[in-house]
């Protein structure tokens, strides 16, 4: 019996191995080979090494080499990191920072050697080198502004699918499909955080990381209470829904008020500035004195100490807190 089942055997092999090894292989087979042959002569280390395997997200913070590796070193990297994934902006840190760098040094330079003017070519390269921090900042609140106005209906989405019968997955997966930008893709890595198996609490946390806007936070607080101490998770979202149309009434009726003394304090900033530059593109020697004299410098200093503080003043006195 050991006999035949041999011969059964080789005689199977024969019939379908044999015309396999005779047929001529083709280009892909040529190139599959001659990868294997590589591997098999490579070390398994330098194979490795080669390869440089990495199960984590390329997300490089700058496309210099040196750069991104003393932006790894510190924790600013992170922070800006963070700033331009919030201000939905396709850039890196090391850009930004590049950015910052030139408007610091190139039109101080260029202002110095024009006009022979310190004080000038400083309160420029001050001023440009903000810019590119300011943008990320407006772009930064414009889009936590969207997702603000953009919420309540993204809770009343969930409401009703809840109410449907879906569960809480389904009804976060709802908006993200349903909802406008920025709420969808916030909502989106939500979702899939949660289909890779991370528990419900990390991944609000982690949305609440990406967006930190007080009525998510409260919106994100009634979904894990719900889930510690059970109830109607619908009828939670819906008070809650209403809690925070109520506070963006108020905001927007608090902005009304307040309008005058946001003004007020734009004009005050700016009014010194225009005004001084205007005096010196008509009279230059009139406003020179006082960056050529050691008591004018001094009343320049404290006249930009007086405006920033002013300005802060008037900023906190307006920004009332709902």
């Amino acid at each position: 019996m050991g006999i035949i089942a041999v011969l059964v055997f080789v005689g199977i092999f024969a019939i379908i191995a044999l015309p396999l090894l005779a047929a001529a292989p083709s280009s892909s087979s040529k190139q599959a080979l001659a990868a294997l042959d590589a591997v098999l002569k490579t070390e398994p280390s330098q194979m490795l090494r080669q390869q440089n395997l990495s199960v984590r997200k390329d997300d490089q913070l700058s496309s210099i080499p040196w750069l991104n590796k003393k932006l790894l070193q510190i924790d600013l990297a992170s922070y800006m990191r963070r700033l331009l994934s919030q201000a939905a902006l396709d850039w890196n840190p090391g850009r930004l920072l590049l950015m910052t760098v030139a408007g610091l040094a190139l039109p101080p330079y260029i202002l110095y050697v024009l006009f022979h003017s310190l004080p000038l070519a400083l309160f420029a390269g001050v001023v440009v080198s903000g810019l590119p921090f300011g943008w990320v900042m407006f772009k930064r609140s414009r889009r936590f502004a969207a997702f603000e106005k953009g919420l309540p209906e993204a809770l009343e989405l969930m409401v009703s699918g809840l109410r449907a019968g879906h569960s809480l997955l389904a009804a976060i997966a709802l908006v993200s499909k349903e909802c406008q930008e920025p709420v969808r893709s916030e909502f989106k890595i939500c979702f899939e955080e949660q289909n890779y198996g991370l528990e419900l609490k990390a991944a609000m946390e982690n949305l609440l990381h990406r967006v930190p806007l007080q009525d998510l936070k409260i919106a994100v607080a009634a979904i894990l209470i719900q889930k510690e101490s059970g109830g109607n998770l619908a009828e939670v979202l819906d008070k809650t829904c209403a809690v925070i149309r109520d506070r963006f009434r108020l905001r927007r009726q608090i902005r009304v008020y307040t309008a005058q003394g946001r003004l007020t304090g734009w004009i005050l900033t700016l009014l010194p500035v225009v005004l001084g530059t205007l005096i010196y593109f008509v009279d230059p020697d009139l406003i020179s004195i006082l960056w050529h004299r050691a008591i004018g410098i001094k009343l320049l200093w404290a006249a930009g100490a007086s405006i920033l503080l002013g300005g802060f003043v008037i900023s906190r006195i307006v920004d009332i807190d709902v």
